[in-house]
C-alpha cells in the first residue's frame, strides 16, 4: 500500500462517515448472507486491490463464531482473504499447525483463501498513543493487503468485557507477542510471562484502543467495520467452553467509525428490555465488571472516532 497518500485518504474517509459531528451507523435486524452484503454496500465504499477479511475462526469447541456460510457472500463480493493471527494463551490456535487444523475443522479453508498473518513472522507498526505500548506487533502479512473488512462477532469477553471491532482490530491483528504486549499494557511481549502482569485493567483496555488505531492508520483508513450481534454469550469465541447466550440475536451494524459502531452495539445491549428467554443482564454484568466501555472511551479520546452517532436502519 502507498503510505504517501495517508492524510488525503483519511481526510476523505472522515468526510464520508461524519456529518455534523456524528458518525453514521447502519443497522439491519436481519442476519443473513444477503444482509451482510446489503449493509456493506450501504457504506458506499468499494475496496480495491487485496482485501483482508479479519474474523475470528473460533477456538476448538466453540460454536458461536461467525460461520463460513454466513459470511461467504460478503467475502466473495470483495474477493477477500480470511485473515487471522495466533493466540497467546495456548489452546487450539497458538500453535500454527493446530490453528490450521481448527480453521479446517470450522470449514473456512474449504471455501476461502485463508492467511494466518503471523505464521512466518511479525512486524512492528507505529502507535499514535504511546501511553502504554510504544508500538503494535502484528502479523507481517498485514503488509500484503490494501483494505481490511473488520468483520467482528459482537459478544462478551472474559478480560475486555465485550468483544467487537476494536478488539478485532487490536488483539485480533496482533501476533502472539503482540497480544502479550497489549494484555500486559506494554510490560512484556513474552506470552509465557504476560499473564503474570495483567493487573492494570484500564491500561490493557487503553492499549487495545491504541493498537486498534495503529492498525487503522497503518491501513491508511482503508477499513470497513461490521459487528454481527448473534450468539452473544458473555464469553468470547476464543473460549473453548463458552457460556450459553442468554440474549437473543439483534442484527448487524456497520460503520466506517469503529468507536461509533462498538458504542452503538453496547448501547443496544444496555437499553434492551429483557424478557423471559431474552436476558441482557449477564452480558451487561460482564461488560461493567471489566470496565469494558473504557476501551471505547479511550479510543474516542485518542481520536479514532466518536461516540456521537446516528443510526440508519435498512
Amino acid at each position: 500500500m502507498k503510505r504517501t497518500t495517508l492524510l488525503t485518504v483519511m481526510a476523505a474517509m472522515l468526510l464520508a462517515f461524519m456529518a455534523n459531528g456524528q458518525s453514521t451507523v447502519y443497522y439491519t435486524t436481519e442476519i443473513s448472507p444477503e444482509s451482510l452484503v446489503k449493509i456493506y454496500k450501504a457504506l458506499g465504499v468499494e475496496p480495491t486491490g487485496r482485501v483482508a477479511v479479519k474474523i475470528s475462526t473460533g477456538e476448538a469447541g466453540n460454536n458461536h463464531y461467525l460461520k463460513p456460510t454466513l459470511i461467504r457472500n460478503l467475502v466473495e463480493e470483495v474477493n477477500g482473504t480470511i485473515v487471522e493471527c495466533c493466540t497467546a494463551y495456548g489452546g487450539s490456535r497458538q500453535d500454527v499447525s493446530k490453528h490450521w487444523q481448527t480453521i479446517h475443522e470450522h470449514g473456512f479453508d474449504s471455501i476461502f483463501a485463508v492467511d494466518i498473518m503471523d505464521e512466518f513472522g511479525q512486524m512492528r507498526i507505529p502507535v499514535k498513543d504511546r501511553s502504554h505500548i510504544k508500538y503494535d506487533i502484528v502479523g507481517d502479512h498485514l503488509a500484503n493487503y490494501d483494505w481490511m473488512i473488520n468483520l467482528a462477532h459482537f459478544k462478551g469477553h472474559a478480560m475486555g468485557g465485550y468483544g467487537g471491532v476494536l478488539k478485532n482490530a487490536s488483539i485480533g491483528v496482533a501476533s502472539t507477542a503482540g497480544k502479550a504486549y497489549i494484555h500486559s499494557a506494554g510490560y512484556t511481549d513474552d506470552a509465557s510471562d504476560a499473564w503474570n502482569h495483567i493487573e492494570d485493567q484500564d491500561g490493557f483496555l487503553e492499549s487495545m484502543a491504541a493498537a486498534a488505531q495503529a492498525v487503522h492508520n497503518y491501513m491508511g483508513g482503508h477499513v470497513i467495520y461490521i459487528n454481527v450481534m448473534n450468539n452473544m454469550s458473555v464469553d468470547c469465541d476464543c473460549d473453548g467452553t463458552p457460556e450459553k447466550p442468554m440474549l437473543k440475536d439483534m442484527g448487524i451494524m456497520a460503520s466506517l467509525d469503529p468507536v461509533a459502531l462498538d458504542w452503538a452495539c453496547v448501547q443496544m445491549v444496555m437499553n434492551h428490555k429483557a424478557k423471559a428467554g431474552d436476558d441482557n443482564a449477564p452480558l451487561i454484568e460482564r461488560i461493567n465488571s471489566r470496565h469494558g466501555t473504557h476501551t471505547i472511551d479511550w479510543a474516542e479520546h485518542i481520536g479514532l472516532g466518536t461516540k456521537n452517532y446516528v443510526i440508519v436502519k435498512l
